[in-house]
Parts: C-alpha cells; structure tokens; sequence
C-alpha cells in the first residue's frame, strides 16, 4: 500500500506496522492461490489472534487491543488491502464480539470475552433471514424458553464464517413485533443445528457464507444477552460499528486497486509513452486516487466522533455508502486501465472487481443507508 498514515500515537504506528508485515507474509503471499480455489485458510486466523489484531477496539482488562477505532479501522483496511476475504470475516468476528463486550453480564464477559478477543473462538454474526435481511423485523426463527435454556428453531441465512466459526451472534424470536427479538452467544456446533452448502459466491470465496438451520438444539439460560426482546437495539447499534469495518475493507480494497493501476500504468507504453503520461488515464487514475481518500476520510469522521463518544449512526451510514460506492467504481476503472488483460485472472484488479460489488450490499444495503441518512436529516 502506499498509504502515508497520520496516526495518533507512536504505538499505533508501530501497530500499523506490525500489520503490514503480517499482511504481506501471511495474507498477500496466499490469497491468490486460496481465492482460485476456493479453500479455506486454515489457521490464518489464529495467527492474527496471536499478534493481538482480532480484539483491538476492545478493553484490555479482557484482553483487547485498547485501541480506538479509528486505529482498529485502519488495521482492517491493511489487512483488505491484501485479502478482502480475511478483512471482511475479521470485521464481522469484531462485530461478532461487540454483543457480549456491551450487553454481556460481568460473568458472561470473563468467561467469554479473552478466547474471543485472543482469536481462540472466531465468531459470526447471524442476523439475516431467508425472508429477513433488511428488514430485520421481520425475523421468524424461534428461540423458546425450556427448562435448561432456550430450544432454537428457524433458518438463518448469509451467514459470514458459517460452518467454522466457534460462536454465532444469534437473533431470534423470544415474543411477538419488533420488541420480542433477543439476543443469543450460540455455540458454533449443537445438536440440532446444521448449516447449508456454502454459497457460490461472485468473490470472497476464502471465507464460506452459507445458512444454518436450527432443529430444536437447546443453548443455556446464560446465553442469551442482554434482556429478552433487547435484540433489535443490540443489532443495530452493534451494526452501526460494523458499517465502519465494511468502509474501511472497501477502502482496503480500493487501495489496493490504485497501486495496482499505477504500478501498470507507470509500465505500460502505448504510442510510445507510458499511459501514465496520457491525460485522459492520468485523470482518470486521479479520480479514483481522491474517491479512495474521500473514502478514507468519511470512515475516519465517523471513527473519530465514535472514540470521542458523540452520536456517529448517521456518519457509520455515510462512511459505508461513500466507501463501497467508491470500491465498486474504482475496482471497475482498475479493470479499464489494464484494458484486455484486466478481464482476465492473471491480474488481480478482475478480482477486486468481483469482491467490491456485494460491499454495496453487506451489512445494510447502500439503499438502506440512504433511507437511515434520510430519516436523520428528518428529525
């Protein structure tokens, strides 16, 4: 990356450091052959968990980073930059994590939270519905109170990290409307719980995403998070920090689609010049260059006013429209600038193509952050 970073702390840059030497030998050195054939990187994320980078917004006392998020964000985008796939699930594991970090019971929160933010336990967050995703009101499956906790029944669906993780940020139906969804840590293996055949996915095909159907499996009394029918405020306040990580993954990720049209276009000679020094792909390179650090600079607003303590639910949704509107836009110029050779697997940049598009679509469609920005301006 060719990022010049202005970083609060003197530990932050070395931290900004030490992730771009992971990155490059752990990520960058093995995304390629993972993404072709799309197979799972078995023990990466324990190796980010070792070097700390899987609870870095989180409370040191359990064994979190500390760090403010504008840091975390930034961290995630170096990690996108290399491997968007990797990015995105340790988004959601941080997402993952954020219901028993806020909502959970000081006993929930030792005896959880350090393997979850050491990266012994990968999480997933398991929201979305077959018939439920943006309307996330309107969620069917059934968590019902038995004698030794909760019998769980219902589908769940695009669920990142499904099959492997070790732990599930569950949401299901305890009552009747949109106060009777509640919120579960679910095991990541139960009897009666099953998940489907993973996705085949446009990109992202490292890390599967599938669905998962719960067949009566029983979860203790000391799961459930938060109080009964709290679910729907923890998820979206959680979702408000997770449309930040996806932001910073889509600014990752048009990063890395600049350096790789500059790094060709410095090479590349046509009419005896390099296309760098053509005025209409030198213009075209400076377009993407300032909507990557618009991108950057909304997801950082937000951080800023999130670590500062102030409402930022309005600036999360600005930050995750802008910042995946501008992957996609910038990952398909990186394709026009290799011309022919961009539309095939040799270079890279077919491939960020692929894996900008569904970031306009994870974590709120960028509709629906139009219709949260929407509403604000209204009150």
């Amino acid at each position: 990356m060719t990022v010049d970073r202005l970083l609060p702390t003197q530990d932050a840059e070395d931290l900004i450091a030490l992730t771009r030497e992971i990155a490059d030998k752990e990520l960058a050195s093995r995304v390629d052959e993972h993404e072709r054939a799309e197979t799972y990187p078995e023990g990466l994320f324990a190796t980010l968990g070792a070097a700390g980078l899987l609870g870095l917004p989180y409370p040191e006392e359990f064994g979190g980073g500390g760090q403010p998020y504008e840091v975390y964000l930034q961290v995630l985008e170096e990690l996108a930059a290399r491997w968007a796939a990797v990015a995105v699930a340790t988004s959601v594991h941080t997402l993952a994590c954020f219901p028993v970090a806020t909502y959970g019971t000081p006993e929930q929160r030792d005896r959880w939270l350090p393997d979850m933010l050491a990266g012994r336990l990968v999480g997933g967050y398991s929201l979305s519905e077959p018939q439920a995703g943006s309307d996330a009101a309107a969620l069917t499956c059934k968590a019902e109170k038995v004698e030794n906790g909760y019998r769980i029944t219902g589908n769940k669906a695009w669920i990142t990290h499904g099959g492997k993780a070790d732990f599930y940020a569950l949401f299901a139906r305890t009552g009747q409307g949109s106060r009777g969804i509640s919120c579960f840590l679910a095991p990541g293996a139960a009897d009666g719980l099953t998940f489907g055949r993973p996705e085949e996915k446009m990109g992202l095909h490292a890390i599967p995403t599938t669905s998962a159907h719960w067949d009566g499996a029983v979860i203790e009394t000391d799961r459930l998070l938060g109080e009964e029918g709290q679910g729907l405020p923890i998820a979206f306040s959680a979702l408000d920090s997770g449309r930040l990580g996806i932001a910073a993954c889509a600014t990752g990720l048009a990063q890395a689609a600049l350096d790789a049209s500059v790094a060709y276009a410095k090479e590349r000679q046509t009419f005896g010049r390099k296309i760098i020094d053509h005025q209409g792909l030198g213009f075209l390179l400076a377009d993407m260059a300032a909507a990557v650090d618009c991108a950057r600079a909304t997801y950082l607003d937000a951080a800023r006013r999130r670590d500062a303590g102030r409402p930022y639910g309005r600036q999360a949704s600005v930050a995750k429209l802008v910042a995946t509107d501008a992957a996609m836009k910038v990952t398909t110029d990186a394709v026009q600038v290799f011309g022919g050779y961009g539309y095939t697997r040799e270079f890279r940049v077919e491939r960020y193509m692929r894996e900008a598009k569904i970031m306009q679509i994870f974590e709120g469609t960028n509709q629906i952050q139009r219709l949260v920005i929407s509403r604000d301006l209204a009150r």
